[in-house]
């Protein structure tokens, strides 16, 4: 879908460079072009970012558990 009209950035754009280490929004603005133009993108990109960055971190917490779990 579609998040940043004016640039034709979607949310898998925008997921796939913030699982690629894109973290800021500065980040993402530059790499993408998202939030630089009217800005009304902005809410829903932080709102993908905080998700895909959450996921992350649950993702790698299940693997460390599941690590020491093993030892």
């Amino acid at each position: 879908m579609y998040i940043c009209i004016c640039k034709a950035v979607t949310d898998g754009q925008i997921r796939s460079a913030v699982q690629e280490g894109v973290t800021s929004l500065s980040g993402l603005r530059q790499s993408l072009g998202c939030t630089g133009q009217c800005g009304k993108c902005g809410k829903h990109v932080k709102q993908i970012r905080d998700q895909v960055l959450q996921d992350l971190g649950t993702a790698a917490g299940d693997s460390t558990m599941s690590a020491s779990a093993l030892a």
